[in-house]
C-alpha cells in the first residue's frame, strides 16, 4: 500500500497523539502507585509510633512464641532454630503443574 503525503502526516498526528495521551497516562499511574506508597509507610510508621495500637511489636516478645519454646512446658522444646520447629514450620516447593496439566488434558475444569 502506498501512502501519500497528507495521509503520512495525518498518521503520525495520530500516532503521536496516542503516544502522548500513553505517557500521560502512565505518569498518572506511577503518581497514583507512589501516592498509595506513601499513605502505607505512613500508616505503618503511626502504628509503630503509637505503642497503643499494638503491644507486642516483635515476634519474639510475644507470649504465646515464648511459651511453645518454653523448654519446661513448650512443644518446641529444641529451639527455633532446632529440628523439629524446622520440619514443623518450614514449608517446601512441590512443583505440581505437571499433574495440573494431564487433569486439564482429561477435561476437568479446575477454578483457582
Amino acid at each position: 500500500m502506498i501512502m501519500n503525503r497528507r495521509a503520512f502526516i495525518k498518521a503520525c498526528g495520530i500516532m503521536t497523539g496516542y503516544a502522548v495521551l500513553s505517557l500521560n497516562m502512565v505518569k498518572e499511574a506511577a503518581a497514583s502507585a507512589m501516592d498509595f506508597v506513601g499513605i502505607r509507610q505512613k500508616s505503618v510508621y503511626d502504628a509503630d509510633a503509637n505503642p497503643k495500637i499494638y503491644k507486642i511489636r516483635k515476634s519474639q516478645d510475644n507470649p504465646m512464641v515464648k511459651k511453645i519454646y518454653d523448654p519446661k512446658t513448650g512443644y518446641l522444646v529444641d529451639g527455633p532454630c532446632g529440628n523439629l520447629s524446622y520440619h514443623l514450620l518450614h514449608t517446601h516447593y512441590v512443583d505440581r503443574s505437571a499433574k495440573v496439566a494431564a487433569l486439564k488434558a482429561k477435561g476437568f475444569k479446575l477454578n483457582f
